[in-house]
């Protein structure tokens, strides 16, 4: 089990990060790491890493063309001017106006679901509203990936329906017969960890002020003598936000969105046809490095899926379970979490783990409901915490628009702890009770 080439990629890939290696770079790496292990040649494993890319294609594009947009708003000047609404209504109140951006997270899986798309629009500008507050960031990213999560993990609304939908077809596939309204009930317990490493986050952990140098933002800079007054321009910026937004659940394509919200804005002459380079090199800037993991954790998918070593890894457990439901049940979160760490993505890692658990849950006694709660847990576990999640790195890529907030040790470590931790725990319980 130690020797096993999915469990050491992923060891490579969090130790290199921790390291303070560029992600890009750690992924590739883990990626030729766990394939030379396994047997796969280099270029083999190269291949496999390129060919996997294309996974995330559309989700790359969308992240580029969101950045623009994201951009372009903020040329505008009207999210600086809600910023300026949000500060004023919050005042002094952090611990309000943290859980505030938990609550505006949460309404982005469900009820506008948008996943990350706000976070480059609302948090940049509010990054002026937090030094001012001397806000611990470690509490808003853990405030985000909280909302980014723990919605998908416990509603079965938004992403969360789709989520749940896979969980259920998973089971399914693999012999288990269960319905769409059995998933949320199972997943009730382990959400309730999400909902308590919240309040530990910002409550306890990172409640303390933190100084941060004040940098120059431009257009997200807020002025004291600022003129708050909506123009024409303010309002084609906001009118192609929401119709960026619309677009993209009626569609259900963002990058179709973005387009046409910039399309929108440029009619209303919020941004001018000519600006369009600047926004775009701009869009780059703030989300193309996103793209780019993204991307590369895709392709690191793939390599790991190739080497086998999921399937290995599942029956070198199995060996040391000896028939404990306790045992089994953390064990088995344990490999969650090992692969969702590496791949990066909840959604994608439940019909992988699914085929392999189903058939264990059945053998070692463990009621539908449990199992639910075993495959659905198992999923989500890493997501906070993974370096390549996008609910890890769209945080980042709001808190860091100044430079100074660290990915791997201000939004994956505390992440990592205040809800994997839970999860491990939660999950456990869960499938004991169920």
């Amino acid at each position: 089990m130690l020797t096993n080439p999915v469990l050491l990629s992923v060891l490579v890939m969090t130790i290199l990060c921790l390291l303070k290696m560029n992600v890009l770079i750690a992924l590739i790496i883990a990626a030729l790491t766990g394939g030379l292990l396994s047997g796969i040649s280099l270029g083999d494993s190269i291949s496999i890493l390129i060919g996997g890319m294309g996974g995330n294609a559309e989700t790359a594009l969308s992240y580029i063309l969101l950045g623009t947009l994201a951009i372009a708003i903020g040329k505008t000047g009207v999210a600086t001017i809600l910023a300026r609404k949000i500060g004023d209504i919050v005042e002094d109140r952090k611990v309000i106006f943290v859980l505030l951006i938990a609550g505006v997270a949460c309404f982005s899986q469900n009820l506008i679901p948008v996943h990350i798309a706000f976070v480059p629009i609302l948090i940049p500008p509010l990054i002026t509203v937090m030094n001012k507050l001397k806000i611990d960031r470690r509490a808003v990213a853990s405030a985000l990936t909280f909302g980014l999560k723990a919605p998908y993990v416990m509603l079965p609304v938004g992403f969360g329906l789709i989520f749940h939908n896979i969980i259920r077809d998973a089971l399914i596939d693999n012999g288990m017969l269960v319905k769409t309204n059995m998933i949320w009930r199972s997943m009730f317990i382990p959400g309730v960890g999400m909902i308590l490493g919240l309040f530990t986050a910002v409550l306890i952990s990172y409640r303390k002020p933190r100084e941060y140098e004040e940098v120059h933002l431009g257009n997200y800079d807020i002025k004291e003598d600022e003129n708050q007054h909506m123009t024409k321009e303010h309002y084609g910026a906001l009118f192609g936000s929401i119709a960026a937004f619309a677009i993209q659940i009626l569609t259900d394509s963002l990058p179709l969105g973005a387009i046409a919200g910039l399309a929108i804005m440029v009619v209303f002459g919020a941004i001018k046809w000519k600006e369009l380079d600047d926004m775009l090199n701009g869009g780059i800037g703030l989300m193309g490095f996103i793209a780019f993991v993204m991307l590369v954790a895709s392709g690191y998918g793939a390599v790991i899926r190739a080497t086998g070593g999921v399937e290995a890894l599942v029956e070198a457990a199995a060996g040391i379970m000896g028939g404990s439901k306790v045992i089994s049940a953390f064990i088995m979160l344990l490999i969650g979490l090992i692969i969702t760490m590496g791949i990066g993505t909840s959604f994608g890692t439940v019909p992988i783990i699914a085929a392999i658990f189903v058939p264990l849950c059945i053998t070692l006694g463990f009621s539908p409901a449990a199992t639910i709660a075993l495959v659905g847990t198992a999923g989500a576990l890493g997501d906070a915490g993974s370096p390549a999640s996008d609910s890890t790195l769209g945080p980042t890529a709001g808190l860091n628009v100044d430079g100074q907030h660290d990915h791997i040790w201000d939004t994956c470590v505390p992440t990592f702890i205040h809800y994997n931790i839970p999860l491990l725990i939660f999950g456990t319980i869960a499938a004991l009770l169920l």
